[in-house]
């Protein structure tokens, strides 16, 4: 129960990470309040746990993220978790695709952020830390990877977004990293694999680039979420925490 008492805002939380973390902030004793688009697979994860809250919400709007944020209260915890792989070089990246990537990779995080900032700095003056919890990746903006153009520089950018809030806020108790997996096994990685030329090939080219030899599991990332929304991470802020089976060695 490292998460008990404590009111925890998950976006993107119908599949894949997102979801994963909202299933183990709830294992962990956290009230969850997990958003996303997809209302009916909303509707399956909140069967899940009694103490999962859900509610369909665009990250891209910032008038619906600001009005849902005006009748929450307080959290404790945010994890910024929504998120799109655009797959091309600055060839194949139009001024359309890199607009969509920057609204939802990092926009919606700067809306989000700045929409439950009141109550986060309320929970860190009555608890004395509140965290949050910003999805970048250890791809391009850590280790540079082909074809991956503007998803890196929107997670970089990510980066610097984290460090800045982290350096803004940090004598008010308030902390705020940065969580960098690797490959992660997750519908979203399915999707890729299956709309590629050869998904057998492009499967086996994902797993070699792990020196662990194998992807990830959520289930291999969600113990880092745990740690960095508890108090256990209360002297960590302004971090990219790296989770990539050894990628960036």
């Amino acid at each position: 129960m490292r998460l008990e008492g404590k009111r925890v805002f998950i976006s993107a939380a119908a599949q894949g990470i997102g979801r994963a973390s909202a299933l183990a902030c709830a294992r962990e004793g956290a009230q969850v309040v997990a958003t996303d688009i997809n209302g009916l697979m909303l509707a399956e994860l909140a069967a899940g746990s009694d103490r999962i809250e859900t509610h369909v919400l665009d990250m891209r709007d910032g008038g619906a993220i600001e009005a849902f944020a005006a009748g929450q209260g307080a959290f404790d915890g945010v994890f910024n978790c929504a998120g799109f792989v655009h797959h091309g070089t600055i060839l194949e990246c139009g001024e359309a695709d890199w607009d969509f990537s920057f609204d939802l990779n990092v926009k919606s995080m700067f809306r989000a952020t700045k929409a439950f900032l009141p109550g986060l700095l309320q929970s860190a003056r009555d608890n004395g830390t509140a965290s949050i919890l910003n999805m970048a990746s250890m791809a391009s903006s850590i280790k540079g990877f082909p074809n991956r153009f503007v998803y890196g520089a929107t997670k970089a950018a990510v980066i610097g977004l984290t460090k800045s809030i982290a350096a803004d806020f940090v004598k008010q108790g308030l902390r705020c990293n940065a969580l960098c997996p690797g490959t992660v096994d997750t519908p979203s990685l399915r999707g890729r694999i299956a709309a590629s030329a050869d998904p057998v090939q492009a499967e086996k080219d994902f797993i070699a680039r792990q020196p662990m030899g194998r992807l990830a599991t959520v289930d291999d990332i969600t113990p880092l979420v745990i740690y960095l929304l508890s108090d256990e991470s209360r002297f960590v802020t302004g971090q990219a925490v790296l989770v990539d089976g050894g990628v960036t060695i």
